[in-house]
């Protein structure tokens, strides 16, 4: 079959669509954002591809799957097993990491357990473990008739008179010992001092090197290596040249040993691996004395430490206490305090005994004298002990993380960072950014027969690297915990292994693999699918991306609207078609028809107002200072890797909330900031989900819901029944229906399927009880208003000013199509990112507020992102200083000022390469985005 025919497709919005797509061919879906196509190509066509598949295992196997709904659509025709690749974040586990997602840790493990040399940490010299054959053949390359004496080493450098020692060898029938160097007799041994170290070692033979003496050196050294757990010293008498032998991987010298290499032991995530410290994590939790002074300017009576000041009664006669014992002032300053006084309250008195005062439960004062255990460990003692949640929480909001002291961040322990591999340790190789990783790896050249053992291995990993660095991945590193991972990152690791799989005649199901990568980067992506394709698989994938469109075989074109007025396909073909054709808005913009323009005339910054940090130097930057102009629109820009979610997400917003907000989320490293006075807000619009439970949604989020809810409790029907706002939320007892506790559906659990919601049988899905249903305001009950769509709801509450106003800013980002009351589990991070930035307009505003915006054109199509612009440039034009961290260069191109950061990712990225106009960069050689931008500006649009 050359097609996947689709017929009768329904699913979400999709109109009762037909549709035939060419198999083992790139087709791109593209339009509108909520147009329908995360609804064709997920939830129809991955849903179903999936389903089948999994019917066709055991019912035993499919209860350990998670199924997706079946989706409604007549019938689909052609379909592949099918592999979806979505932008969620990779893993939330502090244990994942690339290296573990992408499987090239195993390999690394094997290699090193195969190919490693073990070191002494001490010595650092390799550790051998040999047979009793190559002790002797190494001592048979001596010169005939060398002289020499085979010793066990019993005592290394250990003190005491070693007396019962001596006497037990006596017992055992040895004759002569070597004490400290010197050989002596039994009956003649020194006396040892106590308190200095000695080496004691057995004679065992002496001889000399002749091809006879084979037998008789074998069965000396299994003498010597019995007593001397598995070491031995072969000591030329003439010369006095020792040569020292192990059985085990032991160092002769400190009698450090290393059981049999095996795999486990370089894995992090096994007992036998994993630092004994942090337990292969990396890094340790303490109780942070800057957290927990939060206020340092404060009196420890007005507030210096939460919990412990005078409104909590208990604690703080500890500290009156303290005080009276100390002789400090309870009013004074906590900066202002003698360090010692500092030290004692957060750490406690040591063994001094401190006379407390306490008043019991009839307000008398009792004395007792103990000592004091101080801040950190009470909450430490306090963390430890407490079952109850909630206490944990809020003791955790004083914990810090810092790297473990032990393995200084590496996960591993001991024995594990001293084996090597081409004089690398396993945790330096995984420190590397891929794409040095990648060229170690190719150059690589093993001693002897480890060549030949690690040949496969080492295939494998450049086999892998290689899919990673043609992915644009070239800066992450394979230490690289997964939770830190962007959702593109995370998209593109999962595609690159895919490619390593080698599968074939699978439907691969793609959402906007672009996201997050420079232009620079996209025909690397796009070779890389092409490839997917060229192996004999489907691929099919939703993207907004110019370039990816049009390097498309088939492109799909969503529309006409988002929401009820999309779901019907507007264009199909090849690129080419698609263009042509004047009624699909995406070929309007591909042709130039319509456009994003650019502004006549840039804005200039005012050098009086600027927000400078000056020494930023977290992660890759290299000691940064970034000059914001005040009141402008500012495009961060540069490579993926190149430290711009660093530089604005790690430095400049924690800065600021911190020195506006006392906010305790620790910003990376950097040496001072001013200009703050020209701000009254920071606001960061991130991608995060707006409620992780499906009760949250769009209308209870910004803050709509209540006023609506007054609105009901308004109506005269209401007023007479006496029903408050309350009664009008699912979230609470009263108005809701109880039998499904306000969700409209009941989950039921079916162990060989997925598991079915059923709407509730009492309240058919309207998650309120018939009494509350009755109340109606304009017609309407509440379980319709949540119904409605957010451009049915403007036109519906027109009259009512403080609803419509939140239902506009809702409008003005491109959300008319999503419903009042839809499960925020259900939007994407793009929507998501609009849902928080209508919130923000909805609130009065200063004109002094700093909006710090990443990525905020994910999951938006050229139409969508010029409605997106009119609302930063409204922002703007108020007075506030809007942050935009992008790669579109419709978006770049309509900036005030442009920052950008490189030249590559990873560590050689990390500088400031260029500032300025979007002239400005296009002109400047040494921006690779002002490259990319000379074309676009070149297009006169």
């Amino acid at each position: 079959m050359k097609s996947i025919r689709i017929r009768g497709a329904r699913t979400h919005n999709l109109k009762n669509i037909n549709l035939d797509l060419p198999r083992n061919k790139l087709v791109v879906i593209t339009g509108l954002s909520g147009s329908g196509k995360s609804s064709l190509a997920f939830d129809t066509l991955y849903a179903e591809g999936q389903r089948r598949y999994v019917e066709s295992l055991s019912s035993y196997a499919r209860q350990f799957l998670q199924l997706m709904a079946k989706p409604d659509v007549d019938l689909i025709e052609g379909l592949s097993p099918a592999i979806a690749i979505e932008q969620k974040a990779t893993s939330h586990n502090p244990r994942s990491t690339v290296g573990t997602v992408t499987e090239i840790h195993d390999y690394l493990r094997l290699l090193f357990a195969r190919a490693g040399d073990p070191y002494c940490p001490e010595h650092d010299i390799v550790l051998r473990a040999q047979s009793i054959s190559q002790m002797v053949d190494h001592v048979l390359e001596m010169p005939e008739g060398t002289r020499i004496m085979i010793l066990s080493p019993l005592v290394v450098e250990r003190k005491g008179e070693q007396l019962e020692l001596f006497d037990e060898l006596r017992a055992q029938g040895f004759v002569r010992l070597r004490v400290n160097g010197k050989v002596y007799e039994m009956d003649s041994l020194p006396t040892l001092q106590k308190n200095k170290k000695h080496t004691v070692e057995i004679v065992v033979d002496r001889l000399k090197v002749s091809a006879e003496s084979k037998q008789r050196l074998a069965e000396s050294f299994e003498t010597a290596l019995r007593h001397a757990d598995g070491r031995a010293l072969a000591v030329e008498m003439d010369s006095g040249k020792e040569h020292l032998f192990s059985a085990k991987f032991s160092c002769p010298i400190c009698n450090y040993s290393l059981q049999e290499l095996e795999p486990r032991l370089f894995s992090f995530n096994s007992p036998m691996g994993a630092c004994p410290k942090c337990d292969g994590l990396g890094n340790i939790s303490f109780f942070d004395p800057k957290r927990i002074v939060a206020f340092p300017q404060l009196s420890l009576s007005s507030g210096a430490i939460k919990g412990w000041d005078r409104r909590n009664q208990f604690y703080f006669q500890m500290l009156d206490s303290l005080a009276r014992f100390y002789d400090f002032d309870l009013e004074r300053p906590f900066e202002s305090l003698p360090d010692r006084i500092q030290q004692i309250i957060l750490y406690g008195s040591g063994k001094e005994q401190v006379p407390f005062s306490y008043l019991n439960e009839r307000g008398k004062p009792t004395l007792r004298e103990h000592s004091f255990e101080g801040i950190v460990h009470n909450l430490e003692r306090r963390y430890k002990e407490t079952e109850s949640p909630t206490v944990r929480e809020e003791l955790a909001k004083f914990l810090n993380n810092c790297a473990c002291t032990e393995c200084r961040g590496t996960r591993l322990r001991l024995e594990a960072r001293h084996v090597k591999v081409a004089d690398h340790a396993i945790y330096q190789l995984s420190a590397l950014p891929l794409k040095q990783a990648l060229s170690f790896f190719q150059k690589i050249e093993l001693q002897g027969n480890k060549q030949a053992i690690a040949e496969r291995i080492v295939q494998e990993i450049v086999s892998r690297l290689t899919f990673l660095n043609n992915v644009g991945l070239d800066y992450l590193s394979l230490d690289r915990s997964a939770e830190t991972l962007s959702g593109g990152e995370a998209q593109r690791i999962r595609l690159a292994s895919q490619i390593g799989s080698g599968l074939t005649g699978v439907m691969y199901v793609l959402d906007e693999p672009s996201i997050g990568l420079h232009q620079r980067d996209n025909s690397r992506l796009l070779d890389t699918l092409k490839r997917l394709r060229d192996m004999g698989n489907s691929v099919i994938v939703v993207e907004h991306d110019e370039d990816a469109i049009l390097a498309a075989d088939h492109v799909v074109d969503m529309g006409p609207g988002a929401g009820e007025h999309g779901g019907t396909i507007i264009a199909q073909g090849t690129p080419d078609e698609v263009c042509a054709n004047s009624q699909s808005l995406t070929g309007d913009y591909l042709m130039g028809r319509r456009s994003i323009s650019s502004p006549k005339k840039y804005r200039a910054p005012d050098p009086e107002r600027m927000l400078v940090i000056k020494g930023a130097s977290g992660n890759n930057l290299k000691d940064v200072t970034l000059d914001l102009p005040v009141g402008l629109m500012v495009c961060v820009t540069g490579v993926s890797g190149s430290g711009k979610s660093t530089l604005i997400n790690d430095t400049l917003y924690p800065a600021v909330a911190q020195h506006l907000y006392g906010s305790n989320t620790e910003p990376a490293p950097y040496a001072e900031i001013s200009g703050l006075e020209f701000f009254d807000k920071v606001i960061n619009v991130d991608q995060s989900p707006i409620g992780r439970t499906p009760r949250s949604n769009p209308a209870t989020y910004t803050g709509l819901f209540t006023p609506i809810r007054e609105l009901f409790a308004g109506v005269p029907q209401a007023r007479e029944r006496g029903y408050g706002p309350g009664r009008f939320s699912f979230n609470v007892k009263g108005g809701r229906c109880e039998s499904c506790q306000g969700d409209g559906v009941i989950k039921v659990e079916m162990h060989f399927l997925p598991d079915v919601y059923v709407d509730c049988d009492v309240c058919h899905g309207k998650r309120y009880n018939r009494e509350s249903l009755e109340v109606q305001y304009k017609g309407k009950n509440i379980h319709e208003i949540l119904c409605m769509t957010v451009e049915q709801a403007h036109a519906f509450f027109e009259p009512v000013p403080i609803i419509a106003r939140k239902l506009q800013t809702l409008l003005d980002v491109g959300l008319g199509y999503i419903t009042l009351g839809q499960s925020a589990t259900t939007l994407s991070g793009g929507e998501a990112q609009r849902v928080k930035l209508s919130l923000e307009l909805s609130k009065r505003d200063t004109g002094r507020t700093l909006y710090i915006l990443d990525e905020p054109t994910t999951g938006l199509h050229f139409h969508d992102i010029a409605l997106l612009l009119k609302v930063i440039h409204k922002l703007r034009d108020q007075g506030n200083t809007l942050v935009v961290i992008e790669h579109n260069l419709d978006v770049i191109k309509t900036a005030d000022w442009i920052i950008d950061l490189g030249p590559e990712g990873g560590m050689g990225g990390g500088h400031i390469i260029a500032q300025g106009s979007p002239k400005d960069i296009a002109a400047n050689p040494d921006s690779v985005t002002g490259e990319y931008l000379k074309l676009v500006l070149a297009k006169k649009i």
